[in-house]
């Protein structure tokens, strides 16, 4: 399985996440709104689950990494970007706005490519599930950054061209990983970093003030969807 192609895959999410936006679909925003849930809980899963055991039975220092990981995300969306949130901005920005977002998501989306590949360097399965992770947060990702893009008096052609910026950091972020030694080898716990800050302190923020089981459902389904499909992975993957 090439990696490159798991890349473009998701890269594409960001392009379909921000289409919806521009096109004003609003069916398809509520649908990917209601992603949100499943995906964090998938994402918790193959995190805890599927890549923190292999990064902490690797070099003693795996376990700073990951937390710089996740601090790294955190100056990025929340220290150096003034406004940052995912989903759907519908408040008027300023213009710089949207430009500030942009930087501070391409960090996590290069590391997203980072992810795919590390994970690839461990196992088809484990590169399978976290490619899987990833494109289940790009769609609310592209919807996030088109919105904002929008929201600060920008067109829809510049919106859609800053997702397909966001998508462009993944696909890189595979390619460096092949190239760069630091990144195969700490990548995976750089990676597990972002993952767990994305899925805890950006997407499940973002459902837990809505009330009703569907957003719980969806959350615990989520995990539960990360069992299902490591068996699957198990089943079709082996020799």
């Amino acid at each position: 399985m090439s990696p490159f192609a798991f890349a473009v895959a998701a890269a594409a999410g960001n392009v379909v996440g921000a289409l919806v936006v521009v096109r004003h679909l609003r069916r398809g925003l509520r649908a990917i709104d209601a992603c949100l849930g499943f995906g964090a809980g998938f994402m918790l899963a193959v995190t805890v689950l599927g890549v923190l055991p292999q990064v902490l039975k690797g070099t003693s220092n795996a376990a700073l990494y990951v937390l710089a990981g996740y601090l790294a995300v955190h100056l990025a969306q929340h220290v150096f970007t003034p406004h940052f949130h995912f989903g759907e901005e519908t408040h008027h920005l300023s213009p710089s706005a949207g430009w500030s977002a942009l930087l501070g998501l391409t960090l996590h989306t290069f590391f997203d490519g980072v992810a795919i590949a590390s994970g690839f360097l461990v196992s088809s399965s484990l590169g399978t599930l976290l490619f899987l992770a990833v494109l289940l947060h790009k769609l609310p990702e592209g919807v996030t950054i088109a919105s904002v893009i929008v929201a600060g008096g920008q067109s829809r052609a510049q919106a859609v061209g800053g997702a397909a910026v966001l998508g462009g950091a993944t696909i890189l972020g595979v390619l460096l990983t092949d190239f760069l030694q630091p990144l195969a080898q700490h990548g995976l716990a750089l990676s597990a970093g972002v993952t767990l800050y994305v899925a805890a302190s950006n997407l499940v923020p973002e459902f837990q003030a809505k009330r009703g089981w569907l957003t719980a459902l969806a959350f615990f389904g989520g995990a539960v969807g990360f069992f299902v499909t490591e068996r699957l992975l198990a089943a079709w993957l082996q020799p």
